[in-house]
């Protein structure tokens, strides 16, 4: 209770179940329970005993999700009701206020992807909103203790430590021409942030379509709303007069070097971002193999994720080895055996997808890959593939057994694809004579990691360019 003014306000927050989703409880005693309480609290703030429900990802949990189980609320009360469920846009937040299910909108995760939602909706500006792709990186963090941090908005957590704000941003320090090579999530998000700041900005990209990983991996099993990352930042892109975007333009260091006479284009680049991302190993190396396998057939079939999400999917026994432990695993898995062709995971961890624990949707990828039919063989490694079985042994007592298969797809690790910055530097210390000032490179073509990170790598080359950053702000705390 909290007193206010001659008032006091009181919020319960109850778990209550309706034969929604969220069905595995006796839903007689909590309706009784809101029934004999009814009006006696100022505000019902309602959710589901089930956290993983309740702040599920989108891969397993749509928009709204809470609809059907506390829609019986308003029924039996006359006092605001307020629930969540993942609201990402505006209009099913309209929707369910218009139709008596809720009064008011929590909107935490949404909220994080843009704290600004409620005034671009006011506003009439729903274009502009970064809308929540329910992936769950923030809630990561938290599990994980580390600062917060968000695919959608790379200013969230920073606003104090690096003193960035999500909608504003400084204007450009000089009359700087920036080349930005590659338009996956770092460099579209590095175009959009130094058009914003008011930079001439080209964005060169090799392929016929833009997002890179992001529009690859949105095609996979329950990622559909991962194309946000792409769509907003093209949103934004698309009204700047001071960013332009040159598509199948698969630059060399020639190319580059000769920019202004490249395709006929008349402006010199002051600065070259190379962002070409990172492509999967083949080779087996990764967390649980310090070093490439030397027991793999030349002859044996071996795909990575890039070969899948490329269309190339097996018609054969198929084992995925899944070193990885996050996504990935999982959505290959299922892409493949939705296909009808036999499927083992097979992972050193104790469980699948084991980092999907800190997005919290681990218990779901496993219960939804065993309902699917795919064979899980977890605590076990990867010792050797001759093209028509694979041998693992397992990681607690070097036991060995093998698995036929026809195909091995390796989910590993991922090389940056940075050759045209290699390529660029050499040029530089040999003395070539070079048109611009600087070149970088940024997210997955630097590190390897999450789309989170490649956004905020992106976003932090556009905000640092042409400044100072203060060499004392990982020490600045609240």
């Amino acid at each position: 209770k909290e007193a206010v003014g001659d008032t006091c306000a009181v919020a319960v927050r109850f778990a209550a179940s309706s034969g929604g989703p969220d069905d595995d409880q006796d839903t007689a005693e909590p309706r009784a329970v809101v029934e004999l309480l009814a009006d006696l609290p100022d505000l019902w703030d309602i959710t589901v005993h089930d956290y993983s429900h309740e702040m599920g990802s989108s891969r397993f949990v749509q928009e709204g999700s809470l609809e059907a189980t506390v829609s019986w609320v308003k029924e039996v009360t006359n006092k605001p009701v307020v629930s969540v469920g993942r609201f990402t846009s505006p209009e099913t937040m309209l929707r369910l206020v218009r139709q008596g299910v809720i009064d008011l909108v929590g909107a935490a995760r949404p909220s994080i992807a843009d704290p600004f939602l409620p005034q671009k909706i006011a506003e009439g500006r729903e274009d502009d909103i970064r809308e929540c792709i329910g992936c769950n990186i923030c809630f990561a963090g938290d599990q994980l203790g580390v600062p917060i941090r968000c695919t959608q908005n790379p200013a969230i957590g920073e606003e104090w430590r690096r003193g960035w704000h999500p909608e504003f941003i400084a204007t450009k320090g000089s009359n700087s021409r920036v080349l930005v090579v590659g338009a996956g999530p770092a460099g579209l998000e590095a175009a959009r942030a130094l058009g914003q700041r008011g930079y001439l900005v080209t964005l060169a990209e090799a392929t016929r379509e833009l997002g890179g990983r992001v529009t690859r991996e949105s095609k996979l099993p329950g990622l559909s709303e991962w194309q946000r990352v792409r769509d907003y930042r093209l949103q934004q892109i698309d009204v700047m007069p001071n960013v332009e975007v040159f598509l199948e333009s698969d630059l060399s260091v020639d190319d580059v070097l000769e920019w202004p006479e490249h395709r006929n284009h008349p402006v010199e680049a002051d600065h070259v971002v190379i962002a070409t991302g990172a492509t999967w190993r083949a080779d087996g190396f990764g967390r649980n193999h310090p070093q490439p396998l030397t027991t793999l057939s030349q002859s044996a079939t071996i795909l990575t994720p890039d070969d899948v999400m490329a269309g190339r999917l097996p018609d054969g026994p198929t084992v995925i080895f899944d070193d990885d432990s996050f996504y990935m695993g999982g959505v290959i898995a299922e892409q493949v055996r939705r296909a009808n062709v036999p499927v083992s995971v097979v992972t050193p961890e104790n469980v699948v997808s084991a980092w999907c624990e800190y997005t919290s949707e681990q218990y779901q990828v496993q219960k939804h890959l065993l309902e699917l039919g795919v064979e899980i063989k977890t605590a076990h490694s990867l010792l050797a593939y001759d093209g028509q079985a694979v041998t693992i042994s397992c990681t607690h007592t070097g036991r060995q057994q093998s698995i036929k298969a026809d195909v091995l797809i390796m989910v590993t690790a991922r090389r940056p694809r940075d050759e045209l910055y290699q390529d660029l530097n050499r040029r530089m210390e040999s003395g070539v004579h070079t048109p611009f000032r600087s070149v970088r490179r940024i997210g997955d073509c630097e590190a390897p990691a999450i789309i989170a990170a490649a956004v905020h790598s992106g976003h932090r080359y556009a905000r640092e360019l042409d400044t100072e950053p203060d060499p004392d702000v990982p020490l600045r705390l609240e």
